[in-house]
């Protein structure tokens, strides 16, 4: 009996060894940033984007309302985006580009 108890006990002795034993491909340095970069095509195959399926989606997704066109105008207008952070994006289209 303890002599099966001990051929057990260095069998799995031997086999933590083994499967503990450090991976030879792992590089024993830092991680280079060439080891983290994937191919373009591997990422787009990854990363897929989800199509529109209703009428509704494809049309808002062409056509912008109103109000994001305006929101639009006072961002790519300096002075207009910098005074909505300040007092709101509606007093400073007023100011700027009259009433809307």
């Amino acid at each position: 009996m303890r002599s099966l108890l001990a051929l057990l006990i260095m069998t799995l002795t031997l086999a933590v060894l083994c499967c503990c034993e450090k991976d030879p491909k792992e590089p024993l340095g830092p991680i280079s940033t060439d080891s983290i970069k994937i191919k373009k095509e591997v990422a787009n195959a990854f990363v897929k984007r989800q199509k529109r399926s209703s009428l509704y989606e494809r049309y808002f997704e062409y056509y912008k309302s109103p109000m994001e066109q305006m929101h639009e105008r006072c961002e790519n207008y300096p002075p207009c985006d910098y005074l909505s952070d300040q007092i709101g994006f509606s007093l400073a289209y007023n100011r700027f580009f009259g009433r809307y």
